[in-house]
């Protein structure tokens, strides 16, 4: 009987080290351990392209928590795919690359949550001031966030282009 061939992506000590304080940092940010895994894997791995196979066998995954991890990811959008030409197969990749459209997404949905937050204190009660005290710091804290932002990553932007 043929021994089937290993589609496990190498990793130095030093990566797998990595890709475990990576995956374990993952989980405390409530993803779930083998999405946390797969995102770090395709953070940390030389190839910067992965199969279903490659990763399921380097990260040692069931198939089926490999693909609910990645459909989680690929919901999420933290990983994408390509497809090549004659090959059946796609290949798994981390969308850090994207990470400013990530950002303004996020953004836009903490904009709308600082709205709804808005909403809330005009229907709340005179009778519970120390929770609305909550909410109005929290909807002020969101507000300027949002206002400082922009400038943060404009002298961040100015800064690296002085840099290249």
């Amino acid at each position: 009987m043929e021994k089937s061939k290993s589609h496990a992506v190498p990793l130095s000590e030093k990566q797998f080290e990595l890709l475990e304080r990576l995956s374990n940092f993952g989980c405390g940010q409530g993803i779930q351990p083998a999405a946390a895994s797969i995102t770090a894997l395709l953070m940390i791995s030389d190839k910067t392209e992965l199969t279903f196979d490659e990763i399921r066998e380097t990260l040692n995954l069931s198939k089926s928590a490999t693909s609910n991890g990645i459909n989680q990811l690929l919901i999420a959008e933290r990983i994408g795919f390509i497809t090549r030409t004659g090959d059946r197969k796609r290949y798994f990749k981390s969308n850090v690359a994207s990470w400013k459209e990530s950002f303004g997404s996020q953004f836009q949905s903490l904009s709308k949550f600082c709205a709804l937050l808005n909403e809330i204190k005009e229907i709340r009660t005179d009778n519970t001031t120390e929770f609305n005290s909550s909410i109005e710091d929290l909807y002020s804290f969101i507000t300027y966030f949002l206002e400082e932002i922009p400038k943060i990553y404009q002298k961040w932007e100015t800064k690296r282009l002085e840099n290249i």
